[in-house]
């Protein structure tokens, strides 16, 4: 049985999955469209094309991190280790990532937060959770 704690921490997981999955449809699979480059504050379309190999490998990076946690959290109940290994390594990746963005990029720092703060939540609170089982 879960405890509040560890049930937080699968929730923000799983929110910071689902963030990434969707930058991955954004960088891989919508990038050329207007309404996406534009999201990602790119001036014109000719930037966009430039850009897309870059972006094209960078939404599967995203896709391999939200991959790396679901299936954490999908083993949580077959082994607690293999699972909190794959959420912890996928969810600090997400936290790093995060955190080079807001010090590298003033512009970007709220989506910087929006990107290193549900998985930072999630580890803490899983941490805790652990923490409360022993």
């Amino acid at each position: 049985m879960r405890n509040a704690a560890q049930v937080i921490g699968i929730i923000f997981v799983s929110v910071a999955a689902l963030f990434h999955f969707y930058v991955f449809y954004l960088e891989s699979l919508t990038w050329r469209t207007p309404k996406t480059w534009k999201t990602f504050g790119l001036p014109s379309q000719e930037n966009a094309d430039i850009i897309a190999p870059m972006a094209f490998n960078q939404g599967f990076y995203n896709l391999f991190l939200a991959l790396g946690s679901t299936v954490g959290l999908v083993l949580l109940g077959a082994n607690s280790t293999i699972a909190h290994t794959l959420i912890f390594a996928s969810s600090l990746s997400m936290l790093g990532a995060g955190a080079v963005l807001f010090f590298s990029v003033k512009s970007s720092r709220r989506a910087a937060i929006i990107q290193a703060g549900p998985p930072l939540i999630g580890i803490v609170f899983l941490l805790l959770g652990l923490s409360g089982n022993h």
